[in-house]
């Protein structure tokens, strides 16, 4: 089951796409990564969505990931007496800590954490920025306001803070909750939401311990501000695009996704970008030209994976979206064009001897001609070093440790398969040339550049780059 692209494909599941049959069809359309939406659906669903995907994982012989992505904090306003109200322009509206129903004049605002951030001429965002106030005088349990962007409100609309930093873990109680559960299901990736500081990926990895990646969501322009430090303690990130667009300007958003891709590539992270990339297929089988050229844009920037959301969870047409996404794919990175944007956004390379054999794997693999770059890996780490050079000739990428086969399906060109455990050199060197005629990648008397590290088994060790060449004699087991 060997993907002819190297960017990769988020699908996330829902009402529309739950039975075992249709997750089975999304992913021979390319689903690489399968997305659990924790805002919806029951533990119980949850469940035997993984279990349909396990079963399709061993049908086909190819490692799957499951991203599990938590709700975080939903701040939202209380309810009010009689029903929605219009708020005009200019107009003055009271937030508050009292729970009593509201009205014209005010709303119950249950979060004592937004009042402690307020500044004079803060921002409130309500009803994903439709409705637009402006802060005028404020005190630990209230907000006196001037409506600057009117209109309808109704009851347990969402509330956003733009540029402020709440005093609040990205973790709630329910998400705490749903992180063991999913964790106990064996979900390989984690996206964690509301992240607000590197500091806010530590507290994760701690409840984590290791049993799964941590994706960090940046949705909140506080995470802009550490997105460096951010990209250096996740394993991974997400471009939340929805969510950013509503607390930022709109025209904003497009030159972030570019700095949020630049700064994972330097750093060898993964990087997924998301939110309506394809809205239109919710409803209608084919999407715009403009919904293309955004896909496009992302994988000309070089983004390991391009997410579907509603598309895929709730609507009409799951499966033909995905297969749009991935022809769409396919499409640019046959582009003579790509692989020069490629190329042209390389960085140096760090002082260690993992950076300087990965850049000579790419290299040694162009001069030679190679079908295959090969990382034979335990951790990953020699792959996520190898998808960082983005290398002309495909990742096959050899580990012996299933979970880790999991985690690097979402990683930019790398395909993932399970391998025995290599006692040596001339033993890997064999499994590397049996799994790359045995995978389609190349043919007898076909070059190959293998990296890996000595000794064996040993994590973050990647030290060793061998040009090889498939004999006649290497036949698949």
């Amino acid at each position: 089951m060997r993907r002819n692209r190297n960017a990769k494909i988020v699908a996330t599941l829902g009402p529309a796409s739950s039975s075992p049959e249709t997750i089975r069809q999304l992913f021979l359309a390319g689903v690489d990564v399968f997305r659990l939406n924790f805002s919806h659906g029951t533990h119980a669903d949850h469940a035997a969505r993984v279990e349909t995907i396990r079963a399709v994982e061993r049908e086909f012989g190819r490692p799957i990931a499951i991203l599990i992505d938590l709700q975080g904090p939903k701040l939202r306003i209380g309810t009010f007496a009689d029903g929605p109200i219009v708020l005009a322009k200019g107009a003055q509206f009271r937030l508050d800590l009292d729970m009593v129903a509201g009205d014209q004049r005010r709303v119950s605002l249950p979060h004592p954490e937004i009042f402690a951030a307020l500044e004079a001429d803060t921002t409130l965002l309500l009803d994903d920025g439709k409705i637009q106030l402006r802060v005028k005088s404020f005190g630990p349990d209230f907000a006196e306001t001037e409506v600057i962007a009117g209109g309808k409100l109704s009851e347990r609309k969402g509330v956003n803070v733009p540029g402020a930093i709440l005093p609040i873990s990205p973790l709630t109680a329910k998400d705490r909750r749903d992180l063991d559960f999913g964790l106990s299901l064996g979900a390989d990736w984690v996206a964690l939401s509301f992240v607000q500081r590197a500091d806010d990926i530590d507290e994760a990895r701690a409840l984590v311990r290791g049993r799964a990646a941590i994706m960090a969501k940046i949705e909140k322009p506080a995470a802009i501000v550490e997105l460096d430090a951010i990209v250096q303690r996740a394993d991974g990130l997400m471009v939340a695009r929805g969510d950013l667009g509503v607390e930022l300007p709109p025209e904003q958003v497009p030159t972030l996704q570019r700095t949020i891709l630049h700064a994972c590539r330097r750093e060898g992270r993964p990087v997924v970008v998301a939110t309506q990339m394809l809205e239109s297929m919710i409803t209608t089988p084919v999407p715009t030209r403009a919904e293309t050229a955004d896909v496009a844009a992302a994988i000309y920037e070089g983004a390991d994976a391009v997410m579907l959301s509603a598309e895929s969870a709730s609507g009409q047409f799951p499966v033909e979206a995905v297969s749009m996404m991935d022809r769409i794919i396919c499409q640019i990175e046959k582009d003579p064009h790509y692989r020069g944007l490629i190329d042209n956004h390389h960085f140096e390379p760090k002082p260690t001897s993992a950076d300087a054999i990965c850049v000579l794997l790419r290299n040694a693999a162009h001069i030679v001609g190679a079908k295959a770059t090969i990382t034979y890996t335990f951790s990953g780490s020699s792959s996520l070093r190898a998808a960082r050079e983005r290398p002309e000739a495909p990742i096959l990428s050899l580990t012996p440790s299933v979970t880790t086969a999991r985690r690097l399906a979402i990683v930019w060109g790398a395909h993932s398969v399970r391998a025995t455990e290599a006692v040596d050199e001339k033993t890997m060197t064999d499994l590397a040339c049996k799994a790359a005629i045995r995978e389609g990648f190349a043919q007898p008397g076909d070059n190959v550049v293998i990296a890996a590290g000595v000794p064996f088994g040993v994590s973050g060790t990647t030290n060793l780059l061998r040009i090889a060449k498939v004999w006649p004699t290497t036949t698949p087991d």
